[in-house]
């Protein structure tokens, strides 16, 4: 190492000034508290060392379902390439930015943050097309929705526990799983309906500020990393952006300021932006709404007939331009549609073979369906499809499908 200059300092490291760091706001009267939270459907004692939203994010870190993520697709099939986001890291990216805006409004960060990490779980295999597909062979029985099955995931599939099904979370997770893209009207898909019968979430209201800031934070984080994992996939070029409001001022702001810089870093740089540029957004407009309405509660929250978090309405019109872009040139990408469309037909005929021949499931699986083509055989297969991993799938494809493929 070389030695250090005489008299020279020994850190290379900036002092921060006081007005620079970031002191978290006293908690807001409109947060959810754990010690007033409306409690779980199985009466349990609660944890001397954890509040009741931390036991519910780490029993949802430590659930089955949850590890299944990382070899489940967001938009590229997991096994295209270990740089690209899988509905794992796309989580963590969710649970990230939700936890951060949660300390900025004095809100409950670990409610936030457990909504944001379990807020895919029911996600099929494949992304989006295998959801489609789902869909479609349920549509005779019902349908497929995936906020539905994380709510089934969370109060039934998952089976690890000594008195209860699920993982006993608390309503507050729950209501805002159900919720994740607002309140709920007229008839609803039978894992919600099901569980509305033994305990009501309230489908009506919006969810708590909590669960709001994971809802937007998903569309924050999707939104940036389809365009990291897009560039770096060679789908389009950065040129082909320029023309967006939200993401071309971004990417000139970093060439002028970085002319050197190797493309690869250009894309972190400006994708880094644009997440601040996005959460910024999301501060300024939410705080906007909480002067002009003022909840006292997380009670008035849910009741004041309008989001209390969100985009302004410049920023939405951005967004929606964003959206628009990344689904002509992203989702709708040859190679993409490729994969997508070896997915949909994948999840199609697996489902076909199960509903057709029960006998071909696993025991524990078998042993819950009663005939072929029925309604019960038909969720059951369709529950055991929606935790498949796109590599369990890959492979119980070519071993029911390919005679020659061993058992």
């Amino acid at each position: 190492m070389r030695a250090l200059k005489a008299g020279a300092s020994r850190s290379t490291f900036r002092a921060m000034s006081h007005t620079e760091i970031f002191v978290p706001p006293t908690p807001a009267a409109f947060a959810c508290r754990p010690d007033q939270s409306r409690g779980r459907r199985h009466a349990e004692r609660e944890s001397a060392t954890r509040t009741s939203f931390q036991r519910d994010r780490d029993r949802i870190i430590h659930c089955a379902a949850f590890r299944r993520l990382k070899q489940k697709t967001q938009v590229f099939v997991a096994h295209e390439g270990d740089n690209y986001r899988t509905r794992l890291t796309h989580s963590l990216e969710v649970s990230q930015i939700a936890r951060s805006l949660a300390r900025v409004f004095g809100l409950d960060e670990d409610l936030a943050e457990a909504l944001a990490l379990a807020h895919d779980l029911g996600h099929p295999p494949f992304g989006h097309a295998g959801e489609d597909a789902l869909d479609l062979a349920m549509k005779p029985f019902g349908g497929f929705d995936h906020n539905a099955q994380t709510l089934k995931v969370l109060t039934r599939l998952e089976q690890r526990y000594a008195d209860f099904d699920g993982l006993n979370l608390t309503w507050e997770v729950l209501e805002g799983i159900v919720k994740h893209n607002g309140p709920l009207s007229g008839s609803q898909p039978d894992a919600i309906a099901d569980y509305m019968d033994e305990h009501d979430l309230e489908l009506d209201t919006f969810a708590s500020a909590e669960a709001q800031l994971a809802a937007i934070s998903d569309d924050i984080a999707y939104n940036n990393h389809d365009v990291d994992d897009g560039l770096r996939a060679g789908l389009f070029e950065i040129e082909e952006m320029a023309h967006l409001e939200l993401v071309g001022p971004v990417f000139i702001e970093v060439a002028n300021e970085y002319p050197d810089l190797d493309r690869s870093r250009t894309i972190h740089e400006a994708v880094r932006r644009l997440i601040e540029v996005m959460v910024n957004d999301v501060i300024e407009e939410t705080r906007r709404r909480i002067a002009v309405h003022n909840p006292q509660s997380a009670a008035e929250v849910r009741l004041l007939g309008e989001p209390l978090v969100g985009f302004s309405a410049e920023m939405a019109v951005k967004e929606r331009a964003l959206k628009e872009f990344l689904f002509e040139n992203m989702y709708r990408h040859f190679k993409v549609n490729r994969m997508m469309s070896k997915g949909r037909r994948i999840v199609g005929e697996l489902f076909e073979i199960y509903l057709g021949e029960p006998g071909c499931l696993p025991n524990d699986w078998q042993s819950q369906t009663d005939e072929a083509g029925t309604p019960q055989t038909a969720r059951v297969v369709c529950d055991f499809i929606a935790g498949m991993t796109d590599r369990f799938a890959l492979e119980e494809h070519r071993r029911l499908f390919d005679v020659y493929a061993g058992i």
